[in-house]
C-alpha cells in the first residue's frame, strides 16, 4: 500500500514539474495562433462586432508557412487602419491587435529562425486549404531524367 501511495505521489510531482515548465518558443507561437483563430471566429459570430469583421481580411494561421509575416504585417495594417471609430474601439478588436502583434514580435525577435517552414504557400493562409505543391516537382525531376 505504501508503495503505490509513494508512486502516486511521485507521478503527480512529476506532472506537476512537467506542466510548470516555462513554454517554449514553439509551444507559444502555436497557442498564440490558435488563440487569434478563436478571438476571430467570436468576431464574425458577436452581433456587435459582426459588421467590423467584415472588413477584415480572412487568416487562417499556420506556423509552419513561410508567407506568416507578411499576412500577419498585412492584417495589423488592416485592424489598425479600420474604417470607423466605432470598431477600432470595440475591445475585441483592441484585444485581437494586441494578440496579432504579440504573436507578429515573438516570431520575428524571439523566435527569429528557430521556426521551421514547411511550406511557402500563401493561398492557405487566406483560404485554409493547403496544396501540395512537393509532388508536382518530384514528378517534374522523374521524368526530366
Amino acid at each position: 500500500m505504501k508503495v503505490s501511495l509513494v508512486t502516486l505521489i511521485v507521478a503527480v510531482t512529476y506532472v506537476w514539474v512537467a506542466v510548470c515548465a516555462p513554454p517554449t518558443c514553439y509551444s507559444r507561437v502555436l497557442g498564440l495562433s490558435k488563440e487569434i483563430m478563436e478571438i476571430l471566429h467570436k468576431l464574425h459570430k458577436h452581433h456587435r462586432t459582426k459588421e467590423c469583421a467584415k472588413v477584415l481580411p480572412k487568416m487562417f494561421l499556420d506556423v509552419h508557412n513561410s508567407c506568416i509575416m507578411p499576412k500577419l504585417r498585412d492584417f495589423l495594417f488592416v485592424v489598425e487602419n479600420l474604417p470607423t471609430p466605432y470598431c477600432r474601439a470595440r475591445p475585441r478588436v483592441t484585444f485581437l491587435r494586441r494578440k496579432v502583434l504579440n504573436l507578429y514580435t515573438i516570431i520575428n525577435r524571439v523566435c527569429y529562425r528557430d521556426l521551421v517552414y514547411y511550406t511557402d504557400d500563401c493561398e492557405a493562409i487566406e483560404t485554409g486549404h493547403s496544396s501540395p505543391r512537393h509532388g508536382e516537382d518530384r514528378l517534374q525531376l522523374l521524368e526530366e531524367n
